[in-house]
């Protein structure tokens, strides 16, 4: 489909510079446009690619203001980035959605499947398992028993919803994902051995979560892990048993957090961030890529950075001394043996 810079200017609340006559059907990095793009600029350092892209349309800050002439017609919004999204999601709406069950699917006689429901081929929902109205689930995708995945939700190829566990509405779990996995519970021996300790908890995601490929949700020893409202999990990330993760919650890859650990509602972390068990983390935290979290945080609204972890101003401080650790030593080295010396002279 084709959209004219006027279209998406009314629909964004934005300002056309340039030909509001310009069209566009698709999508394009500016360092790659091409004519019929649609383009954004929201980083300062790809400033110089506006001037010479091919993209038909920019959107742009409502503040930049260009130092050289530019070919392309701009869109002036207040946030570039946020525009992007917002012309994103519309397109992804556009798609036609598949609706059906495959006949190589397999379906429980007991399960109850909802409206406009899509199963690919080898798709499978268990005894007593509930599916939503305009759920997809792609190959291979697993819903096990008695487990209930909402409305508009999209499970793809190999995700899976263990037995018992709960999907709220409008959740994406990727491929690989696993949601009520056994958590992590085995009782020692005196031989060394382990005896498993079962695991008959459940897992719950509420509304708006989205799960990465092959991140794994445990379920709980008793009670639930839970995922709270508008969490969004990047790919490869681990939450054990018992957890939860506050509402709007970003994590990004390969960050793990441990058993009945309860993170607040609104943090960011970067990626490969530890948290210890039994802990707690105060809401609107932000915590900084490989950092180690071995006790509580109780400040809200603060960055952290480090292993373990201490105030990002501290980091950064202690980063500079850390760069100069060498010399420091020399130096101190030095001073011993003058003083050394000056003992000596004493004497």
């Amino acid at each position: 489909m084709e959209f004219t810079a006027k279209q998406i200017a009314d629909f964004l609340g934005g300002e056309v510079v340039g030909n509001c006559n310009e069209t566009v059907n698709t999508f394009s990095k500016i360092e790659e446009g091409t004519k019929g793009a649609l383009s954004f600029l929201s980083n300062p350092k790809y400033t110089n690619y506006l001037y010479k892209t091919q993209s038909s349309i920019v959107l742009v800050n409502k503040d930049f203001q260009p130092e050289q002439p530019i070919s392309a017609t701009l869109i002036k919004v207040d946030n570039a980035y946020e525009s992007l999204a917002k012309l994103l999601s519309l397109y992804e709406s556009m798609k036609p959605k598949r609706k059906g069950i495959d006949p190589l699917a397999y379906v429980a006689p007991t399960a109850k499947i909802g409206k406009d429901v899509y199963l690919a081929p080898f798709a499978c929902v268990g005894d007593n398992a509930e599916i939503g109205d305009n759920t997809e689930l792609h190959p291979h995708a697993t819903v096990g028993a008695r487990a209930k995945v909402g409305s508009n939700c999209v499970m793809y190829t190999n995700s899976n919803v263990y037995h018992d566990c709960r999907v709220g509405n409008n959740c994406i779990l990727h491929s690989g994902s696993v949601v009520g996995a056994d958590g992590f519970g085995f009782a020692p021996r005196p031989d060394g051995s382990y005896d498993k300790i079962p695991q008959i908890g459940i897992a719950i995601l509420e509304d708006n979560v989205e799960i990465g490929a092959n991140t794994c949700i445990d379920r709980a020893t008793m009670g639930a892990t839970i995922i709270r409202q508008g969490v969004k999990l990047d790919n490869l990330i681990q939450i054990a048993h018992n957890a939860e993760i506050g509402e709007n919650t970003v994590m990004a890859s390969q960050t793990g957090v441990a058993g009945s650990t309860k993170i607040g509602k609104n943090c960011v972390f970067a990626g490969q961030v530890g948290v210890a068990g039994h802990i707690s983390v105060a809401d609107k935290s932000i915590i900084g890529a490989q950092s180690g979290i071995a006790k509580t945080i109780k400040e809200e609204g603060k960055m952290w950075m480090g292993s373990p972890v201490i105030s990002a101003s501290s980091f950064r401080r202690s980063s500079v001394l850390f760069k100069n650790f060498e010399e420091l030593q020399q130096t101190i080295l030095d001073l011993k043996k003058r003083i050394s010396e000056l003992e000596k002279n004493q004497k």
